[in-house]
């Protein structure tokens, strides 16, 4: 897989370019000080994954990585952890705040890695055929999965996709959050994001900033959070 450098400080970049040479089976294809000079690359190469910086002079990373194509991967790597929610409101694949570690940037890129392979594998036309009061059943390459509910631990927005993230693993699907939304059960299922939904019975703890299900944190958008909270704590709490 390939990927780009794009950061207005000449220092990170070269900081990426090292840690990314310890990485094997990614290469970089480009290093760039601007987003309009790595826009002009990514129109006339293809581009896997772009390792993007948000506050730039002119055009920025946010306005960048909703001009890139579908199948171009983003993870952001900035100094400003407050811009955290924006980015997945681009379908961000992750967020890294700098300093960067090599370990935080090695979890980075290996969920990179898996979201990539289920775009390049998006062509096998994996559809959300019907919904039952138990189950989704889902097609993908000539067969029919049958996803029980209860094994859906959220759903997750990828361009123009759903990643569907269950115990026993992932499928893609070319439908949006509000599609399958309707498909699945409202007393069960709840958006806490502009990205995601989640599986109620799978939370394990939640503040007003995330939600955790098991081993993994969701973030939670300003405009569903308090709703999110009024479902748990009720009105007199002191998160609203």
């Amino acid at each position: 897989m390939n990927c780009i450098i794009v950061d207005d400080e000449p220092l990170a970049r070269e900081g990426m370019l090292l840690l990314l040479g310890e990485i094997d089976a990614l290469s970089v294809a480009g290093s760039f000080g601007s987003a309009k000079k790595a826009l002009d690359f990514i129109r006339e190469n293809t581009v896997d994954l772009v390792f993007l910086d948000i506050q730039m002079p002119g055009l920025t990373g946010l306005e960048l990585a909703g001009m890139i194509p579908e199948e171009t991967l983003v993870i952001f790597t900035t100094a400003f952890s407050e811009y955290a929610l924006e980015s997945y409101d681009v379908d961000a694949v992750d967020y890294i705040v700098k300093p960067i570690l090599k370990e935080r940037l090695e979890k980075a890129v290996k969920k990179a890695f898996s979201y990539h392979e289920l775009l390049v594998g998006k062509d096998s036309k994996t559809t959300v055929e019907s919904a039952s009061e138990e189950f989704i059943l889902v097609k993908s390459d000539r067969k029919f999965h049958k996803i029980a509910f209860d094994d859906i631990r959220f759903v997750e927005g990828l361009k123009d996709y759903v990643v569907i993230h269950c115990r026993s693993g992932k499928l893609i699907t070319a439908m949006n959050l509000r599609t399958i939304s309707r498909l699945l059960p409202p007393g069960d299922f709840v958006r806490v994001s502009k990205s995601y939904i989640v599986n109620t019975k799978h939370i394990t703890a939640f503040d007003n900033h995330s939600v955790n299900l098991e081993t993994v944190e969701v973030p939670i958008g300003e405009v569903y959070r308090k709703e999110f909270l009024k479902l748990y704590l009720g009105n007199n709490n002191t998160l609203l």
